[in-house]
């Protein structure tokens, strides 16, 4: 199956002020598209959607992404730009597992975690899941759940809670997977927090075709929620939107975007056909 997967980060009006701010900021990176609810832009070749949804949900640190620097000269340059209105969750010094590390939550909300080492992929930022409270152990369930459910997938790394720590043996502080091509992390916390995953954060999947479409709609639903729109929730409580490919370039014709919003609006999963009717 044919699938494009990638980060949508929920704003409250002010989408296209942070694709701006974020494409000025990382190298290699463009603005794709701008309509009134949604531009997409690519960060040093990652894909992101941002979504102009209001204030019903805000983006929290159950998910950040990891940016690979790469060098000392891009870590503190990146680093000063997040920063700048944000606040810092770990501050920009060495750790156990990196010679250079911070942890920063920018303007507007969102979560960043910087690694000053490289990373061996053309994917220079990846998403992070965050485990926690009741939801800490079920790190490589999730992992194995999404694995089995994208084609072309496998699991890159896992690293266990050291002994010590008490846990079930097994459970995994920190794991990489990539799905269908696209590297995804996931760890969890011994810590209690005052934050789940929510909608503020989600993942894209488009799909090519309405079989598509109705695979990922099922196998990503089962055990959770759907919503409208082509949004559902998980079993593991993570937000993913299951769109067509060609929603973005029906939504710009100007002939035809007010009716197929009118429709999308209608529907739980979506269906291609009764959009290109609208």
């Amino acid at each position: 199956m044919n699938s494009s997967l990638y980060p949508c980060l929920w704003f409250d009006h002010q989408a296209e002020e942070a694709a701006d701010f974020y494409c000025s900021l990382f190298r290699n990176s463009k603005v794709l598209e701008k309509t009134q609810m949604v531009s997409r832009f690519e960060l040093n070749g990652t894909k992101f959607m941002g979504l102009n949804g209001g204030s019903k949900y805000q983006v929290n640190s159950a998910v950040s992404y990891f940016v690979h620097c790469g060098s000392e000269v891009e870590i503190h340059r990146i680093y000063d730009a997040l920063s700048k209105g944000g606040s810092v969750l770990m501050p920009l010094k060495t750790y156990d597992w990196s010679p250079k590390y911070a942890w920063v939550i920018d303007r507007y909300g969102v979560n960043w975690q910087l690694d000053v080492e490289d990373i061996n992929s053309s994917q220079k930022i990846v998403p992070c899941l965050l485990f926690t409270n009741g939801k800490r152990d079920l790190v490589k369930n999730a992992l194995a759940h999404y694995t089995g459910i994208f084609k072309n997938s496998r699991i890159l790394m896992e690293a266990p809670y050291p002994p010590e720590i008490g846990l079930p043996e097994g459970t995994l502080l920190f794991a990489q997977i990539k799905l269908d091509g696209f590297i995804l992390n996931a760890m969890s916390s011994t810590m209690e927090h005052d934050f789940d995953f929510t909608p503020g954060n989600s993942l894209v999947v488009e799909c090519e075709t309405q079989e598509e479409i109705d695979y990922y709609w099922t196998q990503l639903g089962k055990d959770g929620k759907f919503d409208r729109c082509g949004w559902l929730t998980d079993r593991f409580g993570v937000s993913w939107q299951i769109v067509p490919k060609i929603l973005g370039k029906l939504m710009t014709d100007p002939s035809k975007s007010q009716k197929v919003m009118a429709s999308l609006l209608t529907m739980q999963k979506i269906e291609i056909e009764t959009l290109l009717n609208s």
